[in-house]
């Protein structure tokens, strides 16, 4: 009974860490499809043309209904890190902050792989496979 407990605990936890992060992604796309001032001022600060923000904006907005739909989640987690450390790299580039600005894509895919793995059971046996297998 208790790991059923624990199990259920674990599926939420991921859901809800799962959920934050896809409002985060989704907010972050409207911004650039909507080719928000802000969106726009800040691509220019670091070097990317505004004229990218409508495909830079859909291909994350693509890429977070993948890893939003439990089906083609895990894709869509691959994808998005290929996507967070983009960004990490554009930080690093123009010098930002190492904690604020260039880890925080850091931080999201933490937080996105670790909702993965709570929600999927295939994805935390993978991880559990790296552990155990020294």
């Amino acid at each position: 009974m208790n790991a059923i407990k624990s199990s259920r605990t674990s599926l939420w936890v991921g859901r809800v860490l799962s959920g934050l992060v896809i409002a985060f992604l989704l907010f972050d796309a409207w911004g650039k499809l909507s080719e928000l001032e802000i969106v726009l001022k800040s691509m220019d600060e670091l070097g990317i043309p505004g004229s990218l923000s409508v495909t830079i904006g859909t291909i994350l907005l693509v890429i977070t209904i993948l890893y939003a739909i439990p089906q083609t989640s895990a894709l869509g987690a691959l994808l998005l890190t290929g996507y967070l450390g983009g960004a990490v790299a554009i930080h690093v580039r123009v010098g930002n902050p190492l904690w604020s600005h260039t880890l925080f894509p850091v931080y999201i895919g933490l937080l996105l792989w670790t909702g993965l793995a709570l929600r999927n059971s295939k994805v935390k046996d993978l991880f559990w496979a790296f552990k155990t297998n020294k």
